[in-house]
């Protein structure tokens, strides 16, 4: 029994190891659908309140039509209300503002090339 006892602590400490990553995604997380035909260079997210866009949360060097990203937030972010930017590999810059990232989590971008509109649909 006791080497059985060993064993069973043994399992639940590497069980336990293997959640911290789970536990430390903020309830923001979400992946970006790129559908709009066009290859994106840079991803910024910044909560709606900010002044600025801070830095490209890509994290490589393009993101192709077709392609998702999952974006990730430390679980000690409180903010909700999120903007988004994107710019195109041609440097052409798309903006949307106040996503409740807590309460979806997709947002696909979109363009019509005939009426050069950009929008984004989410869930």
């Amino acid at each position: 029994m006791h080497a059985f006892a060993k064993a069973l602590l043994g399992l639940s400490a590497t069980a336990l190891l293997a959640v911290p990553s789970v536990w430390a995604e903020g309830k923001q997380n979400f992946t970006l659908n790129n559908k709009t035909g066009y290859t994106i260079s840079e991803v910024y997210v910044s909560p709606s309140k900010a002044s600025s866009w801070e830095e490209d949360v890509l994290g490589r060097d393009e993101m192709p039509d077709g392609e998702t990203f999952d974006i990730e937030f430390s679980r000690s972010e409180k903010s909700c209300n999120w903007d988004l930017k994107v710019v195109y590999d041609d440097g052409t810059p798309a903006e949307w503002s106040g996503f409740n990232l807590c309460e979806l989590s997709t947002i696909s971008i979109y363009y019509d090339r005939k009426k050069d509109k950009t929008w984004a649909e989410y869930e």
